[in-house]
């Protein structure tokens, strides 16, 4: 998993799109955040919030 990621941020360095990095995070964090709490009582107040 440590070498894809290695990977992924020297193609961003190469190709110049280092800026999207920021994005991806966030984007992965909400994704994990909607995932680890699907069917627990703090839904609710986080779908409120989006």
């Amino acid at each position: 998993m440590t070498a894809f990621l290695m990977e992924f941020v020297a193609f961003l360095k190469a190709r110049k799109k280092i800026f999207l990095l920021p994005v991806l995070v966030v984007a992965l964090l909400l994704g994990a955040l909607v995932a680890l709490t699907q069917g627990s009582a703090i839904a609710p107040f986080i779908y409120a919030v989006f």
